[in-house]
């Protein structure tokens, strides 16, 4: 589009061309315009103006947008997504447009929102970030099945866990779900342990046993902060759940049940005894829980460090690296966010990492 004044600029130079012996059809040419360009730019004697951005256009009707609308809002339509609005539509041998259109015309016209009586899904907050330096700082626990005697009857488990030694700091075996029993066994393990004055952040699930009104009174006069999952979201509490696992998958598990009660808390004795004891647990440098909660693991790790040395010098050409890393573990983070512990998990990680 050329204006005006450059069509006038443009008619004055090709006459000039035309009065100095220049073809009309040359001079039109060299400005990449034709004859027939230039007779309808001076029609009448005068160069007029450019007349389309002067024409009046009415603006386009969005036909396919008000269908759509239409549709969505109808009293058939109203509570349903475009994802089974397209196919009813399918069904009744009508076609307006993809799926994604429907889905970009109501976003276009501020209505793509939660269509229906239902709530709309909440995004929930992750859980705070609490980091574990010594015993006695972060505990978590939870309540797991049992079966019994018949099917369908099951007894509880309550375990209570260390997240920086996994020592198992109180357990018991009840017959059904309770906020008091729960909170009975959260005094005694906090005497037990002497952690009375200390920090202490205990970490639970959303059940109805860690939140009630006996536990929270419990905690409170404990001086405890109270932490908790998610709403079923499971891996907030990664470290009660891999304890269950380890639990649950031990060889004299009896895949039948427990006869009685008693029976139950008989196991859990002779497995809570084993685990805190006996068990080389891999996430603390393959000591057992109890070492490490009594900070005996720094002994036993610099013997095996000593032993490893003392290898690669007598035989060094079995040796393409560094020994195993036998320092003891670090800190421990119970859900780390982005911003506190999962750097710090990464540099610790990088640390202790063992050589290939």
């Amino acid at each position: 589009m050329i204006s005006t004044p450059h069509r006038q600029t443009a008619t004055l130079l090709i006459e000039d061309a035309i009065t100095a012996g220049a073809r009309r059809a040359k001079a039109c040419a060299e400005l990449e315009i034709s004859d027939r360009t230039l007779r309808r730019w001076t029609k009448d004697g005068q160069v007029h103006p450019d007349q389309r951005p002067l024409v009046p256009r009415p603006e386009p009707a969005n036909k396919l947008s008000a269908a759509v609308l239409e549709a969505c809002n109808s009293t058939e339509f109203a509570s349903l997504p475009p994802s089974q609005i397209v196919p009813k539509l399918a069904d009744q041998g009508r076609y307006l447009a993809s799926e994604s259109s429907f889905y970009r015309i109501l976003r276009a016209d501020g209505q793509q929102q939660h269509r229906g009586r239902a709530k709309p899904p909440v995004r929930r907050k992750p859980p705070t970030s609490y980091k574990a330096s010594a015993p006695c700082e972060v505990w978590t626990w939870d309540i797991t099945w049992m079966p019994g005697p018949v099917a369908g009857m099951f007894f509880y488990l309550y375990l209570i866990m260390d997240i920086l030694s996994r020592k198992i700091v109180g357990w018991e075996v009840h017959e059904c779900e309770s906020t008091d029993l729960a909170a009975a066994l959260i005094q005694k393990a906090v005497w037990a342990e002497a952690c009375i004055s200390r920090p202490l952040v205990l970490h639970a699930d959303n059940g109805s046993p860690m939140k009630g009104a006996t536990m929270k009174v419990t905690l409170e006069k404990l001086g405890i902060t109270p932490s908790y999952s998610r709403p079923r979201v499971s891996n907030d509490n990664p470290f009660s759940e891999a304890l269950f696992r380890t639990c649950k998958y031990r060889p004299d598990w009896p895949t039948k049940g427990f006869a009685t009660k008693a029976d139950a808390q008989a196991w859990v004795k002779s497995f809570a005894k084993w685990y805190n004891d006996a068990h080389l647990h891999s996430a603390i440098r393959f000591v057992t829980p109890s070492a490490r909660h009594a900070g005996h693991d720094h002994a036993t790790l610099a013997n095996r460090a000593s032993l490893y040395a003392n290898a690669r010098l007598q035989n060094p050409e079995r040796w393409s690296g560094k020994t195993r890393n036998w320092q003891p573990a670090g800190h421990v983070w119970l859900n780390p966010d982005c911003e506190a512990g999962a750097p710090e998990m990464a540099r610790t990680a990088e640390r202790n990492r063992i050589p290939s």
